[in-house]
């Protein structure tokens, strides 16, 4: 969720705002927040959204949500997530590749690179994206080798998998098998003998890594010219499939149709898909920029969530929801319409499937909502759990970088072990 939903406005329930609308933070809160979230502790702003307890655990879940609301007894609700950095670029790479630098891989390329894909005709990782162009680094494959990136897709299909009209399938496969062998020759010139098994690598064996990767990518493609076309037509679904989803109406065609593409990519073998949905950067106006943002996506992450579990395949299927950052309980832009500044002290994200213990909250932050106070997550606990999740040791799994094992969770995280059955 791309620009950073307001914890205090979805699953983090504040009635202290109600009471303090308006005012300052109280000293006694003030003190124990955080510096990097000190700044406005002014004119607390109240929700203007409902909250109601859903489902059996009776967790709070706002009007905003009614649809998720509805499947609450399925999540697992983090509210205590954290890290340091209130800008949007840098807290994106560090929600997706464990720094700021955006310099290493994506979690997805680590995953792929660890466990591969159960399809081969079609990518390993997969992206698609909504109302947003999005940050590269948040799929790519850093210093893993190229092969392990994302490969971004539009809802509609793969650009340009169809076969060029008057051209023969065994026409391209000749024409492939000439590119290999050239690239081949090429590579034989040019490799470097270490590069093997992940070990350092110069600029030679770079180069060569870089061509490996792109020999392996023509592969793929011819592959997904004969796969494609199935795992993107959805004239395949029922009707009553296309409804849950809200596809055909007008706030949740979009959404709808990446989420049903994502429940076919799974059960596909597609390893990693990425649902990117921006706009939710509410600096001011805090209701006109989330109730929409909230309508496009709320009803189709429910369906995803409906979709995998009546087809069984939720329980090995890792649902993960958030942004790169929350926002202050604090009004910005104070008018009859405010917004709210970045937070990235504590915000909220969600687990569902793959093991997790639905209908249970981990963590809390402070009375007003400003920065966890109650078992903080980092990204790189985030990651390491993920990685749990999949059956990968976090410290297991490593590829050798300018001579030392690097880990997908930096320098390691906490597994927040009671998310799981």
């Amino acid at each position: 969720m791309g620009g950073g939903p307001s914890q205090v406005d979805t699953f983090d329930p504040k009635p202290l705002l109600d009471r303090l609308n308006g005012q300052n933070v109280p000293g006694s809160i003030a003190a124990g927040i955080p510096r990097i979230a000190r700044a406005p502790l002014n004119n607390l702003f109240a929700s203007p959204y409902r909250f109601a307890r859903r489902g059996q655990s009776g967790i709070p879940v706002a009007e905003i949500f009614p649809h998720m609301g509805a499947c609450v007894d399925d999540l697992c609700i983090l509210r205590s997530c954290r890290h340091d950095s209130p800008i949007h670029a840098p807290a994106e790479y560090i929600a997706t590749t464990g720094t700021q630098v955006g310099d290493r891989p994506s979690l997805g390329a680590w995953v792929t690179y660890g466990l591969g894909s159960e399809n081969q005709n079609l990518p390993s990782f997969i992206v698609l994206k909504a109302g947003e162009t999005g940050r590269a680094v948040a799929w790519s494959s850093g210093f893993l080798p190229a092969r392990h990136q994302a490969a971004v897709v539009e809802p509609t299909g793969i650009p340009n998998a169809a076969l060029p009209a008057g051209t023969r399938a065994e026409d391209r496969r000749a024409q492939l098998d000439l590119i290999e062998s050239l690239n081949r020759n090429h590579l034989d010139r040019i490799a470097s003998p270490r590069l093997a098994g992940g070990e350092e690598l110069g600029v030679r064996g770079l180069a060569a890594q870089e061509l490996d990767a792109r020999i392996q990518s023509y592969e793929l493609a011819f592959r997904m010219q004969a796969a494609s076309p199935e795992a993107f037509d959805l004239a395949r679904e029922t009707q009553a499939t296309k409804n849950l989803y809200g596809i055909g109406e007008t706030d949740t065609n979009e959404f709808g149709t990446m989420c049903l593409m994502a429940r076919r990519f799974v059960e596909r073998g597609v390893r990693f898909v990425q649902l990117r949905s921006g706009g939710w950067d509410a600096h001011g106006d805090l209701v006109a920029n989330h109730s929409p943002q909230a309508r496009k996506t709320d009803r189709p992450i429910a369906a995803l969530l409906i979709d995998l579990k009546r087809r069984g395949l939720l329980e090995q299927t890792l649902i993960i929801w958030g942004g790169e950052f929350g926002r202050t309980p604090a009004a910005e832009n104070r008018t009859a319409s405010p917004g709210r500044n970045h937070s990235p002290s504590g915000y909220s994200m969600w687990l569902a499937g793959g093991g997790v213990k639905g209908g249970i909250i981990i963590g809390a932050t402070d009375p007003v909502g400003y920065a966890a106070v109650e078992r903080p997550i980092h990204p790189n606990d985030l990651h390491a759990t993920i990685l749990y999740a999949l059956g990968i040791d976090q410290y297991r799994m490593y590829y050798r970088h300018h001579n030392r094992n690097e880990i997908a969770t930096v320098n390691g995280g906490e597994v927040v072990t009671e998310a799981f059955a």
